[in-house]
């Protein structure tokens, strides 16, 4: 996929925010307003919706997760998604990442490019 943004005049302070922010953290310009806007969308969210929103669970994987944690009350979700198999590790890193307002990944685990074709 790709995406193209157009701004105008009155946008070029936020532009230069934008540029300020990519060259302190050595990321694309595309990766740093990615990383803006999946944290004001996902921040904060339960790791279980995320999951769901990454396409990596499905709803109801989610409400059978939930439903066996119900039943293990000291256990959390990430740990019933590992052990009914429905997630690894490395899917739950990145729905934690994203939850404490990380850098954006892609399913495959690398720094989401909006310049970049998805496969």
């Amino acid at each position: 996929m790709q995406t193209t943004i157009y701004f105008g005049e009155r946008d070029a302070y936020l532009i230069s925010l934008v540029d300020r922010k990519a060259h302190k953290e050595r990321k694309s310009r595309s990766a740093v307003i990615f990383s803006i806007l999946e944290e004001y969308f996902e921040r904060g969210r339960p790791v279980g919706e995320i999951l769901v929103h990454l396409g990596l669970i499905s709803r109801a994987d989610l409400a059978r997760a939930l439903e066996a944690q119900r039943r293990s009350p000291k256990k959390l979700i990430g740990e019933v998604l590992l052990e009914m198999g429905l997630v690894d590790q490395g899917a739950l890193d990145q729905a934690f990442e994203i939850q404490k307002g990380g850098m954006p990944l892609s399913k495959e685990g690398t720094e989401v490019d909006a310049t970049s074709p998805a496969d």
